[in-house]
């Protein structure tokens, strides 16, 4: 077990979460309604709740610090109002979700590929027209969550595809196992939520045996995770990205709509305690929102093995993106900085001024790692801290010319770029007779088509896209 480390990072006099301000923030009063369904749920009959997380000792003095203000300041301004009508819900299957996207019929592409195969133009599946090699496929096993965070579920809520539109598991595996041929070495597993998916465990177990696949990686939101990471691991998951985007209870309940804040704190400190290192912590920064917090997260990773992710704020359909609400990469950075170096080195310097009569605050280094190949972050250590802090930058900085995703949709469409509107149906492609060589060559033509770069954040903001419940994180 990890020793007793109090979170007192976080201050006591900071105020909570003013649903008002979320309110003109994502300007709609309607993307602030709250989980009904669950017991205790109604927005007009909210209960204090003292954190139960007694037995995770690096989590426990969050409540001692400054959840109670938090709790005492969110709950009158999530009481005062009355615009609240009602649980954020999927909308009913139908036989045709509605799609933002551009679907490339799979037929045509497999006849193209065809005759470019024939001329011997075309070789490598998983390389693009600008040498890029796809060595890395992200899998949504499921559209559906257990939470409904304002920045992925739009207010209205989606349309699930029908459960027959969905890949079988046998299809999954099966297209699994054709791009780890091909050369694809970290698949990573995300939703929707990937824990609700019933045979999670058997399909890692079934993952983790193809030959080849160095990682087996998934993205979680951490409710349901706890119980069944020991399980995940044994089964061969090797790799784990946390999402929590606030370490404030009653904020985590505005900006999910679901409670369960606990709960994903005890998944990080199970993470940890199973030795999976790093534990990545992924945060999205919203201006206005969350980012009086940056500095608390980054004290995270003083005594543990944990990498925080703070993600730039990224458009999809429903949304409501301005670059408004997007705190920099550069802006983050500065915020680290300061803040480490007025907090953590205070009793250093107090120590070394008055031993020297040096009046100057010393500054803790934040060493710029190495990246590897493909890295979508900037990855940073700082001086005497056990983990790392990392800044996604996929709006201010990109880092296209290196990419090496690809992305496998749970109702088997292949997306080759997160921002991009072209998609390829291999469910399609199966069902309709395709053969493992033609799927192969199908690939190879999506990834071919790949642009160089992405359009800049404002084009992204006004394109047609999915929503990212819907794309997988």
């Amino acid at each position: 077990m990890l020793s007793a480390h109090a979170l007192n990072v976080l201050h006591c006099g900071r105020q909570g979460f003013p649903r008002l301000l979320l309110s003109r923030w994502f300007n709609s009063s309607h993307d602030l309604i709250c989980d009904t369904s669950d017991k205790g749920g109604s927005p007009t009959n909210v209960q204090k709740r003292k954190l139960d997380i007694e037995g995770t000792p690096m989590f426990s003095s969050i409540n001692n610090c400054c959840a109670q203000d938090a709790t005492n300041s969110t709950h009158k301004n999530l009481e005062s109002g009355s615009h609240f009508h009602g649980a954020t819900v999927f909308r009913p299957e139908a036989p045709a979700p509605p799609h933002t996207g551009t679907t490339m019929d799979w037929r045509d592409m497999l006849h193209i590929a065809r005759k470019e195969h024939a001329q011997g133009l075309k070789n490598d599946v998983l390389t693009d027209q600008f040498s890029r090699r796809h060595t890395y496929l992200r899998i949504s096993l499921t559209e559906r969550c257990n939470l409904r965070c304002v920045y992925c579920m739009p207010p209205e809520g989606v349309q699930l595809t029908p459960g027959g539109s969905l890949l079988s598991t046998s299809e999954l595996l099966r297209l699994a196992s054709l791009f780890v041929e091909a050369g694809v070495n970290k698949i990573r597993l995300t939703g929707g939520e990937p824990t609700v998916r019933p045979d999670l465990i058997e399909l890692c177990r079934h993952l983790s045996m193809l030959s080849g696949l160095k990682t087996l990686a998934m993205t979680s939101n951490g409710i349901k995770l706890e119980r069944q990471l020991p399980e995940l691991k044994a089964a061969g998951l090797n790799a784990l990205n946390i999402s929590l985007d606030t370490l404030k209870a009653e904020r985590f309940e505005v900006l999910t709509r679901r409670k369960g804040h606990d709960r994903v704190i005890k998944s990080i400190a199970t993470a940890v305690n199973l030795g999976y290192n790093p534990v990545k912590v992924n945060v999205v920064v919203m201006r206005g929102v969350n980012d009086d917090e940056i500095s608390d997260f980054v004290m995270l990773t003083k005594d543990r093995p944990i990498n925080v992710r703070f993600i730039e704020y990224m458009p999809f359909d429903g949304n409501i993106w301005r670059d408004t609400k997007m705190v920099t990469y550069k802006e983050m950075l500065e915020r680290v900085e300061q803040s480490i170096s007025r907090t953590y080195s205070q009793r250093k310097a107090s120590e070394e001024c008055s031993s020297s009569g040096n009046t100057h605050l010393p500054k803790i280094l934040m060493n710029r790692l190495t990246d590897p190949k493909g890295e979508v972050a900037k990855n940073f250590k700082i001086e005497g801290f056990q983990g790392t802090v990392s800044f996604v930058t996929s709006m201010t900085s990109l880092f296209c010319g290196d990419c090496n995703r690809l992305r496998l949709l749970a109702d088997g469409s292949l997306k080759v770029c997160l921002f991009g509107a072209n998609e390829v149906s291999l469910r399609d492609a199966m069902r309709g007779g395709a053969s493992d060589s033609d799927i192969r060559l199908i690939i190879g033509a999506a990834v071919q088509k790949k642009k160089a770069s992405h359009a800049g954040m404002f084009e992204i903001a006004a394109t047609a896209n999915r929503p990212m419940i819907t794309i997988g994180g």
